[in-house]
């Protein structure tokens, strides 16, 4: 791989900003976890309170003097901040504490290239770092101002740094195709799944929720699940048999943080578009986390980015053990849905209430009904038969295409409007009286 990543054990220390602004707070706490995952040894945490970042360094400079008496002190490898920092601002840092600087993004882009453990996974961790990368690679070249000259030695006439850059840009395309394969490849899958009309449900949910365990323990796998954040990766997809609904496909996914760097969001998309092509999505909630408010609000955000948010939603309220007088359950709307549903994953607890909810919602959403088509419509047609959905044709007296159709309601309205109906609309106009 081209970019560099630090190995674990390296002593740390830790820089928080405390500021004015809630959107942009981050969690001390969420921070130290961050860096417990990425392996690295924490020498020495230091909060900085400061409403205005410096454009230089982000923190003032009294404050740098500071950091790096403590980085002298503690004999220090690596400056962590619980920040996104400019270009500008790493290099200057860099320049001033004599030790390496990485910000947020950088932590959490090092964790997901230590959990990869599939081909598609690494590729797109490498493609997200050479995108970080790629903005700060005069940092790893500024003792060097132009390729040698010389017998033997001449350059292409294009300095050390635009070399790397061109070389990275070739990279960065080489990856991108190679995931645009994976992508055409998923969505095969999916369509032949949906031809045999099996329903996929995926986890969703902040990391370390208990997405992985909840896997296991509903589909009696042994997907890798720990008490650290980031521990999946790599999507999981296995097959479960649902009371009512028959085999369904249950999809685990790497879980969101709050400010989710927008360029894992963009390289994992292909990953990610196993939850915007689900036909429920079960959310899963750490509730016992003081935070888990937060934490909602954040996964409901990147559902949005990946366009899943319109889809059916099931709350999972996991982790009911560590709840005082909270017993497993059902909560309805007032409709009578099932909208949450409490258990504990661990202890598995609740879990058939879960698989009640889950038939519930997936039974709810399937449309079966007969339309009547003209002859102008041949691509809707068409459509109906890519997607899996038709049961029966028949000619109707006045010519026009009879079909029976059957299909999960999400991917019916996402069909039609693509088509440029709007799903009632549709209906009045074409169902059989």
């Amino acid at each position: 791989m081209f970019f560099e990543r630090h190995e674990g054990g390296e002593r740390a220390v830790l820089i928080h900003l405390e500021g004015h602004d809630e959107r942009t707070r981050e969690d001390p706490q969420e921070f130290v976890e961050l860096v417990s995952s990425a392996g690295a040894d924490i020498a020495a945490f230091m909060t900085v309170n400061r409403h205005q970042p410096s454009p230089r360094f982000l923190v003032g400079a009294g404050k740098v003097d500071e950091i790096q008496s403590i980085v002298r002190e503690h004999a220090a490898d690596l400056v962590i901040f619980n920040h996104v920092l400019t270009p500008s601002q790493e290099r200057n840092l860099e320049r001033e504490l004599q030790c390496r600087v990485i910000d947020r993004t950088g932590l959490i882009l090092d964790i997901f290239a230590q959990r990869a453990r599939t081909h598609e996974g690494k590729l797109q961790v490498e493609l997200a770092q050479l995108d970080h990368l790629s903005t700060r690679l005069v940092r790893g070249w500024t003792h060097l101002e132009r390729q040698k000259g010389g017998i033997g030695l001449r350059g292409p006439g294009e300095t050390q740094l635009e070399t790397d850059r061109r070389l990275l840009r070739e990279r960065i395309k080489q990856i991108t195709r190679r995931l645009e394969k994976v992508r055409s490849q998923r969505e095969q899958a999916r369509r032949a799944r949906r031809r045999a009309e099996i329903p996929v449900v995926s986890l969703v949910g902040y990391t370390n929720a208990g997405k992985s365990t909840l896997f296991n323990t509903l589909t009696a796998s042994s997907v890798y699940a720990a008490d650290q954040l980031f521990a999946t990766l790599d999507p999981t997809l296995r097959r479960i048999e649902l009371a009512d609904i028959g085999p369904v496909i249950l999809a685990d996914t790497v879980g969101f943080i709050r400010h989710l760097p927008h360029k894992l969001v963009e390289a994992f998309r292909a990953t990610l578009e196993e939850s915007s092509q689900a036909d429920l999505l079960l959310h899963v909630i750490d509730a016992a986390d003081p935070e888990r408010d937060s934490h909602i609000e954040q996964v409901v955000k990147v559902l949005s980015e990946i366009g899943a948010i319109e889809l059916p939603i099931l709350e999972v309220y996991n982790k009911v053990d560590l709840l005082e007088a909270v017993e497993p359950q059902i909560q309805r709307d007032e409709s009578g849905v099932p909208v949450r549903v409490w258990v504990s994953a661990q202890n598995g607890l609740g879990l058939d209430l879960l698989a009640e909810a889950m038939a519930e919602r997936l039974g709810e959403d399937v449309i079966q009904e007969s339309v009547l088509l003209e002859h102008a419509e041949a691509r809707l047609r068409a459509q109906f038969y890519a997607a899996g959905a038709v049961i029966a044709e028949r000619i109707s007296d006045d010519g026009r295409q009879q079909l029976d159709l059957r299909l999960q309601r999400a991917d019916f309205n996402r069909l039609l409007k693509r088509e440029g109906w709007q799903p009632d609309v549709f209906l009045q106009q074409h169902t059989l009286q």
